[in-house]
């Protein structure tokens, strides 16, 4: 074999390597983002909300929070939404988050209800309430916001983004992925009508 052969041989399979190792780092980097919602729900009636602090097993620091939150409100008010801090909210909203382990995912605590047509995502069970029978993790760094209806008193929209939170990432660059993952989560609130 010559020495051209040879050279051309290890250029092909350094430039299958760099392509493989750039498809592995834009998957990485990818946030996955699930959503469910009730189909019977008017979204559109939904004009105010307020903020629920939902159980969590990992609580998370006061500084997360309000990033989380300011990063949350931003979209949210985007969408019309406007936040009160009264009974009389359209919608009540919570979050849970995990930055170091992986927990169960938790609702809000009030005897209420999941929507109609909610297990049809396949996270809550026919049974009701805020308990899940299928998947039920938050798994370290997800975002999940739950958007609960206060007049039926039901769960009615569920979004779950993944990477949205790094501990070991310093704090700007760790703002701007909540940012990015809080934008992409809300994109398709509310949901599309049929």
């Amino acid at each position: 074999m010559s020495a051209g052969f040879l050279s051309r041989r290890k250029m092909y399979k350094l430039s299958l390597l760099c392509v493989a190792v750039a498809f592995l780092a834009i998957n990485a980097k990818s946030r996955d983002i699930r959503y469910n919602f009730d189909s019977t729900a008017n979204f559109s009636k939904f004009k105010t909300y307020k903020w629920i602090t939902l159980d969590s097993e990992a609580p998370i620091d006061k500084l997360t929070d309000e990033q989380i939150k300011a990063a949350l409100e931003a979209e949210l008010a985007h969408k019309g939404l406007t936040r009160v801090d009264t009974d009389r909210a359209d919608l009540l909203i919570g979050y849970q988050t995990t930055e170091h382990i992986d927990e169960k995912l938790a609702g809000y605590s009030t005897g209420w209800d999941v929507g109609p047509g909610w297990a049809a995502g396949g996270w809550h069970g026919s049974t009701g309430g805020a308990s899940s029978e299928k998947s039920s993790l938050i798994y370290k760094g997800e975002l999940a916001v739950d958007m609960y209806d206060t007049a039926s008193q039901h769960l009615i929209w569920r979004g779950v983004a993944s990477k949205s939170l790094d501990a070991k990432a310093p704090a700007e660059k760790r703002q701007k992925h909540l940012d990015k993952a809080v934008s992409k989560l809300m994109k398709d609130y509310p949901p599309p009508t049929k």
